[in-house]
């Protein structure tokens, strides 16, 4: 009986169809990167001082510059372990009485600043920065500084809860529908936080679009994989995350021209909106069709396909069936990861390596610019180094195997990590930023059972994922033998 495969290899394995799918369903990936690493521009933390009645009026009196006005007015540095005391204290100072002169004020109340009380910023802050965040209007610095973790995490947590439901929707209702769902929702999502009027509601939509966005993403992932041959699917596995690279890119530029974090918020959002054309130009896969048992529809997909290739339609498409192996289980679960010992071992290995490559990476991208640099070039520059990464995959990963350059990435990102304690910030975070964005499209390029990037969903989103890695593994079958069973790959 003929499966999918050995349609695609007479109609086109990567024909018309299958590159203008591919660069189609590349904007979905460009999409997600705004929500997956938009905190660096929407909650960017400026240089900030406790804002004190009377200061701007002294200040405007004596004709003090900027430079002036901070050192005569904010606390220096503090003892070694205190946090910000600059950004955080402010002088218990009466700045409007008359007694104070121009040159050194604060000589006339004592004859060491150390001995003037210090107290919180009672009155707000001033920020140093022309643009708004996140963070400036919410005021979430000082004792309220881990607010800025707590919104990326609830974008994280979303990742995790969504990913429970994602597969199930993908295989009940379809890649199609799950793709345009879950766009259209996460679109909705993004532009009400740019709306929130205050930050528990820009916490909860946050959550909510993290629910749903990481599942576009994946099921744009899912479809191409489905829609191209054996042969080609690693490779567009590993450019469909490059389109995830342009998107950084283009973020870069997009908040450099928009300080503000509500538009740019809305101007990675609206449009997202777009993306629901592809009800019009992406069909289901046929995969998942025939999998319903769905014949006339995949027929008249694969007629379909034949045709933008320049190929005749297949005259015995009704011989379909799903898969090679009749005896494969189509309905895949959680406890398949554990059931037997080889497959116990890879999934726990791979839990690891990818949790290590989601903390990392995050960590890193979160804090770009914090050393004092230009944030959007040091996040441009963060970007840029991961197309030579994913091209040196490209170029290694069928000659050298997986594990091989696997170990290797891990090793240097491992030792960029450890000359970070020994040498300036930024150059070791621009290093380390180089090798752990290459390791990162390492696994990206990887055919194991957990294409995504977040271990949570990795592991939770168990039907898709299956699927791809069998379908990996019946491209080694094919090129290992009759004997060569999914079983001992895994």
């Amino acid at each position: 009986m003929l499966t999918v495969d050995d349609v695609l290899e007479q109609v086109g394995e990567f024909g018309w169809f299958q590159k203008q799918a591919f660069l189609t369903l590349c904007l979905l990936s460009a999409a997600f990167a705004p929500i997956y690493v938009g905190i660096v521009f929407l909650a960017f933390t400026p240089d900030h001082r406790c804002l004190s009645p009377g200061v701007a009026e002294l200040s405007r009196r004596c004709g003090w510059s900027l430079a002036e006005e901070l050192n005569y007015t904010v606390p220096g540095p503090g003892a070694a372990g205190e946090a910000f005391p600059r950004h955080c204290r402010s002088y218990e100072v009466d700045w409007n009485q008359s007694g104070l002169s121009c040159v050194d004020p604060l000589a006339s109340l004592a004859t060491n600043r150390s001995h003037l009380p210090l107290g919180p910023c009672r009155h707000g802050w001033v920020y140093d920065t022309p643009g708004l965040s996140i963070v400036t209007e919410f005021n979430l610095v000082c004792d309220d500084s881990w607010k800025v973790d707590l919104f990326q995490s609830c974008v994280n947590l979303g990742f995790f809860l969504g990913s429970l439901g994602v597969g199930y929707i993908a295989d009940r209702f379809g890649r199609k529908f799950c793709l345009l769902a879950t766009t259209l929702v996460g679109a909705v999502l993004g532009v009400l936080t740019a709306m929130a009027p205050d930050y528990p509601s820009l916490l909860l939509f946050r959550l909510l679009q993290g629910l749903v966005s990481k599942g576009s993403w994946t099921s744009g992932y899912i479809l191409i994989t489905e829609f191209v041959g054996l042969g080609y699917r690693r490779m567009v596995a590993i450019l469909y995350q490059m389109a995830f690279t342009v998107g950084l890119v283009l973020l870069s530029g997009l908040a450099y021209v928009i300080p503000h974090w509500r538009w740019l918020q809305l101007a990675t959002s609206l449009p997202t909106f777009l993306l629901l054309l592809y009800y019009w130009c992406v069909p289901e896969s046929p995969r998942w069709l025939l999998s319903q048992k769905r014949n006339t529809q995949v027929i008249k997909i694969i007629d379909h396909i034949a045709q933008k290739n320049g190929k005749l339609p297949l005259p015995d498409l009704k011989m379909l069936s799903l898969e090679e192996d009749v005896t494969e289980k189509l309905s895949p679960s959680f406890a398949d990861l554990f059931s037997t010992p080889h497959l116990r071992k890879h999934t726990l290995i791979l839990m690891y390596l990818w949790f290590t490559s989601s903390v990392l990476y995050q960590g890193l991208i979160m804090h770009v610019g914090a050393t004092g640099g230009n944030l959007h070039l040091d996040f441009l520059y963060s970007a840029l180094v991961e197309f030579p990464a994913a091209f040196i995959i490209l170029t290694t990963i069928d000659r050298f195997g997986l594990i091989r350059p696997l170990v290797v990435s891990n090793l240097v990102a491992g030792a960029a990590c450890a000359v970070m304690i020994f040498i300036s910030h930024a150059s070791a975070s621009w290093g380390i930023s180089c090798r752990e964005h290459s390791d990162t499209h390492l696994f990206m390029g990887l055919d194991y059972p957990f294409p995504q990037v977040q271990i949570c969903e990795c592991v939770c989103r168990v039907r898709c994922g299956i699927y791809v890695a069998r379908s990996g593994y019946r491209q080694v079958s094919k090129a290992a033998g009759p004997t060569h069973t999914p079983t001992d790959d895994a």
